[in-house]
C-alpha cells in the first residue's frame, strides 16, 4: 500500500481545485450551459449529437441496424460532440440533454421535436418506434429490458470506476483499482454465464440489450478499453468472446462503430455522418490510399 498520508475528508466539501486526470478540464460540480450555441440541424428525421464512445456507439449501431432492415425513417445526421472541448455544455446541447452527456437524440419525424437522452432511453425509443430489436412477448421483453438495465447500472463501475482509476487518474492507487477490477471481473462472469446458456443476452434473438452491452464489454473482451485486457484476463471469458466476435461481424455494427469517431486508424473514422453514401466515400478513400 502507499505511504502517503491518509486523506481526511473535510466537514463540508468545496470545489477549490481541479480533480486531476485526463478530463479534469471539463469536470465541475454544477449543471447548465457554459456558453450560448445552437445545435446544427440536418435534413433527416433523426438528429444525433454524439461521440463514438461506448455509449455513443450503442445508438449509431441501432440506427444502422434499422436502416439495414429498410426503415427509411431511421435516416439520421450524426453531429460530432467534442467532449474534451466542452461542446456538451453549449446551450443547445443542454436543451437536448440537461445532463450534458452524449449521446442526445432529437426525433424530428413528427409535428414537434422530441428530445431523448440517456443511451438506454434512446434505444427503447427507437425500438418501440420502429418495432424492431425489442421483443413483444412478455417474458422475452422482460429478459431483454433486464439486461439493458443491467448494462446501464453496471457500466459506471467499468467506466467511471475501473477505467478512471486504472487509466485516467493522476496517480495509481491500489485500493480503488483492486476494488473495481474485482467488480468488473464479476460482471464479466455474469455475462459469460448468461452467454453459456443463450446465443444472445435476451435469448435466441439479437436485441437492444446486445447493442447496449457490446460496445462496453465486447470492447473490454478484445482489449480495446483502457488497454486492460491482459490485466483482467479477458481471454478466460470464452462465451463473451464468442458473442463479441459474432456481433462484430454484422455490417451495421461495423458502420455504427465508425460514426462520430475521430481517432484510431483513418479508415475507421467517420467523424460526422449525413448520408449512407458517406460510408461508400470512406471505402473509396481507403482503396485509393491502398
Amino acid at each position: 500500500m502507499t505511504d502517503a498520508p491518509e486523506y481526511v475528508p473535510p466537514k463540508v466539501w468545496t470545489w477549490n481545485k481541479e480533480s486531476g486526470g485526463r478530463f479534469a478540464n471539463i469536470n465541475r460540480p454544477i449543471a447548465g450551459p457554459t456558453h450560448d450555441k445552437d445545435l446544427p440541424v440536418g435534413v433527416h428525421p433523426m438528429q444525433l449529437y454524439s461521440l463514438a464512445t461506448p455509449n455513443g456507439v450503442k445508438v449509431t449501431v441501432m440506427l444502422e441496424e434499422l436502416l439495414a432492415l429498410g426503415h427509411g425513417g431511421a435516416e439520421y445526421d450524426a453531429w460530432l460532440i467534442r467532449i474534451n472541448e466542452g461542446t456538451q455544455f453549449s446551450s443547445g446541447f443542454v436543451a437536448a440533454n440537461p445532463n450534458s452527456k452524449i449521446p442526445a437524440l432529437v426525433d424530428r419525424s413528427g409535428p414537434e421535436p422530441i428530445r431523448v437522452f440517456e443511451s438506454g432511453a434512446i434505444l427503447i425509443h427507437l425500438a418501440e418506434k420502429f418495432g424492431e430489436f425489442l421483443p413483444t412477448e412478455p417474458a422475452a421483453r422482460a429478459e431483454c429490458l433486464s439486461w439493458l438495465m443491467w448494462q446501464m447500472g453496471s457500466a459506471p463501475y467499468l467506466g467511471g470506476g475501473f477505467g478512471h482509476f486504472y487509466a485516467y487518474a493522476p496517480t495509481k492507487m491500489e485500493y480503488p483499482i483492486d476494488r473495481f477490477a474485482m467488480e468488473v471481473k464479476r460482471q464479466m462472469d455474469v455475462l459469460d454465464r448468461r452467454l453459456a446458456e443463450a446465443e444472445y443476452l435476451g435469448g435466441d434473438q439479437y436485441t437492444i440489450a446486445d447493442m447496449a452491452v457490446w460496445p462496453w464489454y465486447g470492447g473490454l473482451a478484445k482489449g480495446l478499453l483502457y488497454e486492460a485486457g491482459e490485466f483482467l484476463s479477458v481471454q478466460d471469458y470464452k462465451n463473451v468472446q464468442r458473442w463479441t466476435d459474432a456481433i462484430a461481424e454484422r455490417p451495421a455494427v461495423q458502420r455504427g462503430r465508425m460514426v462520430n469517431r475521430g481517432w484510431g486508424e483513418p479508415s475507421s473514422q467517420l467523424p460526422e455522418r449525413h448520408d449512407a453514401s458517406d460510408f461508400e466515400l470512406k471505402t473509396m478513400d481507403k482503396l485509393q490510399a491502398g
